[in-house]
């Protein structure tokens, strides 16, 4: 690296108290910004460690047997923003081992969300599960606060999917308190897409039956 040499004439002639004054308070300044980037460079260090070790339990939330493959680290990472479209029952299969591990979740902007089939169909603890159905237009604000207290929160959004910098603002949100966001509409900056791609109903005959067992399909993959 190219180092250059300060000619102090000028301006930068030290000729009294005040000259010694004013290079001691550059001095502390240049020092404070190396210790800031320093500082800086240890956080990177020990992110970058942390990236480079296995998968964590205690930094994921568990999910469905069936579903763990379809995420990298064999579960919903802490931190991170996820997409998951398709169908409600996908949301319901990645809220219900959550909660049934003793967390907690939230549900936003989804006032259609069907409650009892939560409970009865996926075994969802109600106690665990608060729902906002009607969010409003400052809806954002609403699901930072969500965050910070919910290990689990699934936000829908109508009119299209939020502006980007609305997604990074949730998704800092989201890393700082360790939580995971799921979007249940098309959101654009996710880390992860989950999608129904296909569901084959068994059961009904020929005009006739039951419906006793639904096949579904499930694909995901990355921003």
């Amino acid at each position: 690296m190219a180092s250059a040499e300060r000619a102090w004439s000028g301006a930068g002639r030290i000729t009294g108290p005040a000259d010694v004054a004013r290079v001691i308070a550059e001095v502390n300044a240049a020092g404070l910004g190396r210790d800031r980037t320093a500082a800086l460079a240890r956080s990177v260090a020990t992110a970058d460690d942390v990236a480079l070790m296995g998968p964590d339990a205690s930094r994921t939330l568990p999910v469905l047997p069936g579903l763990a493959d379809l995420f990298p680290v064999g579960g919903l990472r802490r931190g991170s923003v996820i997409t998951a479209t398709g169908s409600t029952s996908l949301l319901m299969a990645l809220i219900a081992p959550v909660v049934a591990a003793g967390s907690w979740a939230a549900v936003a902007g989804m006032p259609d969300f069907g409650v009892l089939a939560a409970i009865t169909d996926y075994g969802i603890a109600s106690e665990r599960l608060a729902l906002v159905p009607a969010p409003g237009p400052d809806w954002p604000t609403v699901v930072a606060a969500l965050l910070d207290g919910f290990d689990l929160v699934v936000a829908a959004t109508a009119g299209g999917p939020p502006a980007d910098s609305v997604v990074r603002s949730l998704a800092a949100r989201a890393r700082q308190r360790g939580s995971v966001l799921i979007a249940a509409s098309p959101w654009t900056g996710t880390d992860l897409t989950v999608e129904l791609v296909a569901r084959q109903w068994i059961g009904l005959g020929a005009g006739r039956g039951r419906l006793r067992l639904m096949h579904s399909s499930v694909a995901s993959y990355g921003a």
